[in-house]
């Protein structure tokens, strides 16, 4: 048996469009927009819930209000094949991890790291390398935000405009 796939229309991608923008904008502010009444408005965003469109809503904080000033992102190389599963208990057990995948290419996982400075970095970094089955890792310090309105960026202040780019290579290279 196949199931219909739910229907997806304009009004429905105006709809969630709205909502990425501002959660926390009302029915009735949504319908105006787009010309529905708040009643409509409604019942569609409980049938994107209940459908999985819309997966819950959230604050978005800027990383360094909360002391989270240092960002980077870390390729992790494995011994052998390490199962995503493993990658992932690993993942759980580090507050500064703020998001982890598995990836294409030489690298068997990218982990997205927020610290509170250069040298809490390190020591997470050293707490990771420290898994058994972790080979090597490459380090990337992020410098500014290209896109600060991503969710990558939280809610932050526009980057500045200085030409500068970023940088990476090896851990070792980095790291004070």
């Amino acid at each position: 048996m196949t199931t219909k796939p739910t229907p997806f229309d304009e009004l429905d991608r105006k709809i969630v469009a709205t909502l990425i923008a501002n959660a926390r904008a009302s029915f009735a502010e949504i319908g105006t927009a787009i010309g529905l009444s708040a009643t409509a408005v409604k019942r569609r965003v409980d049938r994107l819930r209940a459908t999985g469109v819309i997966t819950g809503f959230r604050a978005t904080v800027r990383p360094a209000a909360l002391g989270w000033r240092t960002e980077a992102y870390i390729e992790v190389y494995c011994d052998g094949a390490a199962p995503p599963r493993r990658l992932a208990e690993v993942a759980r057990k580090y507050p500064e991890i703020a998001a982890a995948m598995t990836v294409t290419g030489a690298a068997d996982a990218l982990l997205h790291i927020r610290a509170t400075d250069v040298e809490h970095f390190e020591e997470v970094l050293e707490r990771i390398r420290s898994e058994p089955f972790i080979r090597k890792t490459i380090s990337y310090m992020v410098l500014s935000h290209l896109l600060p309105d991503s969710p990558e960026a939280g809610a932050s202040e526009p980057a500045p405009d200085t030409g500068a780019g970023a940088s990476g290579g090896s851990d070792a290279a980095n790291l004070p």
